[in-house]
């Protein structure tokens, strides 16, 4: 179990997740997150870019008091932080899937009021937020692309239809 009493607020895309004030915001806006998946969230983010083990996870959320079916909370909780995020499993951009391993937080991260070390190292962290805004932006428009081309598929079907009925009917 984690020990951790400082508990700083962590920037991520659009996100920043406040550990000590239980919240997670979207563009300052706060977003619902139940207490489980938000306390797995706060574990990922601590650990990102290291693989959280399934066994890490039932440790942080769970004591050896505790029944549950861990395997179907775990998935609950994964689920709740993805619909949160927006993230997709299948191309995440916040958290990846390690198949019967865990999973690992791959934003990049920025401690809000962390001392800055060098000026290149500032540089690193701005250059990769614009970096993940532009990819969030990409995905945000392939989305919006393919909910156009359902769309369009959608209606070219229904003419299509529509045409077949008119010729019968003649």
């Amino acid at each position: 179990m984690s020990t951790d009493t400082a508990q700083p607020t962590y920037r991520f895309g659009e996100f920043e997740l406040d550990a000590a004030a239980g919240e997670l915001r979207r563009n300052g806006a706060r977003l619902k997150l139940q207490p489980q998946p938000f306390k797995l969230l706060t574990l990922f983010v601590r650990q990102a870019g290291t693989l959280v083990s399934r066994e890490d996870i039932r440790q942080e959320l769970w004591t050896d008091g505790t029944y549950v079916d861990f395997d179907q909370a775990v998935n609950f909780c994964v689920k709740q932080i993805r619909d949160v995020l927006r993230d997709q499993p299948d191309r995440p951009l916040f958290i990846q899937t390690v198949p019967k391993r865990g999973y690992r937080f791959i934003a990049p991260i920025e401690a809000a009021g962390a001392p800055r070390r060098g000026s290149s190292e500032g540089t690193t962290v701005r250059l990769q937020k614009v970096l993940w805004a532009n990819i969030a932006e990409l995905k945000l428009a392939e989305e919006r692309r393919r909910r156009l081309a359902r769309i369009a598929g959608a209606l070219a079907l229904l003419l299509l239809v529509l045409a077949a009925i008119a010729y019968f009917l003649r």
